[in-house]
C-alpha cells in the first residue's frame, strides 16, 4: 500500500439496494424460464448426439446458459440475501474445509494456498454464508495471479475473528478501488475478476455485523481482511 492509500470500505445504500432487489426479482423470473428451456433442449440434443465436435458445441451452450443462471442468482443474493442463521463455530475449521473444496480437482492450484494461524478461532456466523465469503475470496485471489503465485490466508482471534487473504496479483488501480464493491463493475481487464464476488462478500459480512477492508499491497497484489463477530 502506498503512503496515500487507505483501506477501501463501503457503506450501505438502502434505496439503491431495494431498487436492485426489485430489478433482480423481475429479471430473475423473466430470464430463468428461457435459460431453463435452453438447458433442457441442449440436454435433449446431447442424448442423441455422437459427433464429438457437436457435443462440445452443445456443452458450451449449456455452460453459458448455466453462467447466466448463476449471475442471476448472484444479483438476487446481493439484493435480497437469505436470512442469516448464525451459529458458534471455528473459523480455522471453516477456512480449511473451503480451501480443500477450492483446490481439490484443480492441479494448477495445488500448493498455492498457505494458511497460517492456530485454532480454534471462535466465530458467530451462518456456516453456508461464511463458506461463500471464504470461497469467493480464495477464488478471486487464485485467479488474480496468472503466474501461479502463492495465496496467503491468515486467521487470527481477538475482539473479532479476522480472516485475511493476500495475493500477488495485479492489485487495483484508482478506478477499480472506487468501484470495488459495485456489483456491476468488473476488473477482468486487469486480470482480476471482481464481478459480484466482493460485493456479495460485503453484503454477507455486513449482515453479520462485521466489516471488510481491502488494501493494495506493495509491490503488487491485494490484501482483503474480513472482521467477523466472535462468539459471545
Amino acid at each position: 500500500m502506498t503512503g496515500t492509500d487507505q483501506p477501501v470500505t463501503v457503506a450501505a445504500d438502502d434505496e439503491r439496494l431495494e431498487s436492485l432487489a426489485e430489478f433482480a426479482a423481475g429479471a430473475g423470473h423473466e430470464l430463468n424460464n428461457p435459460v431453463a428451456t435452453i438447458v433442457g433442449r441442449v440436454q435433449l440434443l446431447m442424448s442423441d448426439e455422437s459427433d464429438p465436435a457437436r457435443r462440445q458445441a452443445l456443452a458450451t451452450i449449456a455452460g453459458q446458459a448455466y453462467r447466466i443462471r448463476d449471475m442471476i442468482a448472484d444479483v438476487m443474493l446481493f439484493a435480497r440475501p437469505p436470512v442469516c442463521e448464525p451459529q458458534d463455530g471455528d473459523l480455522v475449521e471453516a477456512v480449511d474445509e473451503v480451501i480443500r473444496g477450492v483446490v481439490d480437482g484443480h492441479s494448477d492450484r495445488e500448493g498455492r494456498v498457505v494458511r497460517s494461524g492456530e485454532g480454534p478461532v471462535p466465530i458467530h456466523a451462518d456456516p453456508t454464508q461464511l463458506a461463500i465469503v471464504i470461497g469467493e475470496l480464495l477464488t478471486n485471489a487464485l485467479e488474480a495471479d496468472r503466474e501461479g503465485g502463492r495465496v496467503d490466508v491468515v486467521v487470527t482471534a481477538g475482539d473479532q475473528a479476522v480472516l485475511e487473504v493476500r495475493d500477488a496479483g495485479p492489485g487495483l488501480d484508482e478506478t477499480e478501488r472506487r468501484h470495488l464493491f459495485d456489483p456491476f463493475f468488473s476488473g477482468r481487464q486487469a486480470g482480476r475478476g471482481l464481478g459480484f464476488g466482493l460485493p456479495k462478500c460485503w453484503r454477507i459480512v455486513t449482515l453479520h455485523g462485521g466489516r471488510i477492508e481491502v488494501e493494495t499491497r506493495e509491490p503488487t497484489g491485494l490484501s482483503v481482511r474480513v472482521f467477523w463477530p466472535s462468539t459471545n
